[in-house]
């Protein structure tokens, strides 16, 4: 196997890590409803190409396109102790025409 074999497809392994959970709310349902898009919570190292692989792979979908936002995390306090929370990367990806995504478990 070649050094270039192994940069341009990314592995099973890491493909598992990129995507942390999909993001399920009354913003993201009007997304999948009206544009056919869906949103995922992904590892903060997670490229464009990469989540689209991890789609395509664990959902057996087409994907159109990947749109990615990094979110910083609130600082917040409780009493006289201060914390933050967790930086997070959101994806927000396009399916093809026809494609659907469920996460009830039902086939559609």
């Amino acid at each position: 196997m070649s050094k270039t074999a192994s940069t341009t497809a990314p592995r099973f392994e890491r493909l598992a890590k990129v995507l942390i959970k999909p993001i399920i709310s009354e913003k993201a349902t009007m997304l999948a409803e009206k544009r056919n898009q869906v949103l995922f919570q992904v590892a903060r190292d997670a490229t464009k190409p990469e989540i689209k692989a991890a789609v395509e792979q664990m959902f057996k979908v087409e994907v159109d396109s990947v749109q990615t936002i990094n979110i910083k995390g609130k600082a917040k306090r409780f009493g006289k102790s201060q914390g933050r929370r967790d930086h997070i990367r959101k994806a927000c990806v396009c399916l093809k025409e026809g494609q659907q995504l469920n996460f009830s478990g039902e086939a559609a």
